[in-house]
């Protein structure tokens, strides 16, 4: 009898502490799956989009979400990161980029708003002045075609050549380039570095800045503050409504975001909200 008795309760005491592994199990689930809920990953390129997402994370906060800036120094894996739903949102493009990038990566990416205007700039350590080209002198733009042909565009405005009127340019709608001027197509993260190779080189601001080049005091010319080239916080199509994309708008497009843009930057980049 006291055999059976003790059997019958090691089989109890088995059976409460199977339990109670299972209650910690699944409390340790819910822990994990709240955390994420209140967890806000977004992609960014370096400046000045992860500097802006730093003024974010503390409003962010106040509403009971963490924010986990991700930093990237491409223009590709960011938009694919989103698309697979490993990060929640990115910001470091314009919507030209993100509608060619859609159609040509079968990717279902949206803007959700406009953030702020970063001029792309003409800059040279070679000359102080456009009017000192020379004939056959060499220019870098970037090799993807929204901010490519944004390039021209402004190498255009300065007078310097004469484009077809389309939508999406390249070197070879040039229709008129009075100083024999030669186009080097290059990844816009490797123009500040080879700036010195070229008498000129047309570059994106928030790769500019890293490398100290001031657009408003650096650039022999810069694209004018009307640019239809706002830079936009990008979800996954399906989530313009999710409870961390409505945090993530309002803390964004807030007073203290837009004083730190104007602050910060001081011109060279222009709140566009």
């Amino acid at each position: 009898m006291y055999k059976s008795l003790g059997v019958i309760l090691v089989g109890a005491l088995l059976t409460f502490s199977g339990c109670s592994g299972d209650k910690k199990v699944e409390d340790k689930t819910t822990v994990k799956e709240d955390k994420s809920a209140k967890t806000i990953i977004v992609g960014a390129t370096p400046v000045p989009h992860s500097e802006i997402l730093e003024i974010v994370k503390p409003l962010l906060a106040k509403e009971g979400y963490t924010l986990e800036i991700k930093v990237f120094n491409d223009y590709v894996i960011p938009n694919k990161v989103t698309d697979s739903g490993e990060i929640d949102a990115n910001f470091f493009q314009h919507t030209p980029y993100l509608v060619e990038f859609n159609k040509n990566q079968g990717t279902k990416l949206v803007s959700v708003a406009n953030i702020h205007i970063e001029p792309i700039g003409i800059y040279s350590k070679k000359i102080k002045s456009l009017s000192e080209l020379k004939d056959g002198d060499s220019v870098a733009i970037p090799n993807d075609p929204s901010n490519g042909g944004r390039a021209l565009d402004v190498l255009a405005s300065a007078g310097l050549i004469k484009l077809k009127n389309v939508e999406l340019k390249t070197k070879l709608d040039i229709v008129e380039n009075p100083k024999n001027l030669t186009f080097t197509e290059l990844e816009a993260a490797q123009l500040p570095r080879v700036i010195e190779d070229f008498t000129l080189a047309v570059i994106n601001t928030n790769y500019a800045l890293p490398a100290g080049l001031n657009p408003s005091s650096d650039a022999l010319a810069l694209e004018s503050a009307n640019s239809p080239y706002a830079n936009i916080l990008v979800v996954k199509a399906g989530n313009e409504n999710s409870n961390k994309t409505k945090a993530l708008l309002k803390a964004v497009k807030s007073d203290e975001v837009k004083k730190f843009i104007v602050e910060k930057y001081k011109g060279a980049i222009v709140p566009a909200f």
